[in-house]
């Protein structure tokens, strides 16, 4: 799957989208390739103030339990509850329908310690 051109990226496998005060935040394709079958999401909490780095939300695969991080600090103020009933979404459309929660963000400029589409390519092709 394409690496979206118009998403941000973390070292720690989440994109982020930028809509206006809200940074829309999934993980990757890399990502859910690396777990497998998604069988269990647990999203943060809609209030839940959140640390740039910071662990949100966690998923289980049939592999293994990781933790997702928010690239920015700010407040949840959505989530993608169709995950907790279809975790799967993850897998099969980690940049659509898979994403996961939206932070109104605190600091707008934290966005600028992410990567852009190529870096994260070069990063994940250990290239």
């Amino acid at each position: 799957m394409k690496t979206p051109a118009e998403l941000q990226y973390a070292k720690s496998h989440e994109w982020m989208k930028v809509e206006g005060k809200n940074a829309r935040i999934g993980i990757t394709d890399f990502a859910q390739h690396e777990l497998t079958d998604v069988v269990f999401v647990e999203l943060p909490k809609i209030g839940k103030e959140v640390k740039a780095g910071g662990q949100a939300a966690v998923i289980e695969s049939v592999k293994t339990a990781v933790d997702v991080y928010s690239p920015v600090s700010g407040k949840i103020v959505e989530v993608n509850g169709g995950l907790e009933n279809d975790p799967g979404t993850l897998n099969r459309d980690p940049y659509g329908t898979g994403w996961m929660f939206v932070v109104q963000m605190a600091k707008p400029e934290e966005a600028g310690a992410l990567m852009a589409a190529a870096d994260y390519e070069k990063l994940t092709s250990g290239k």
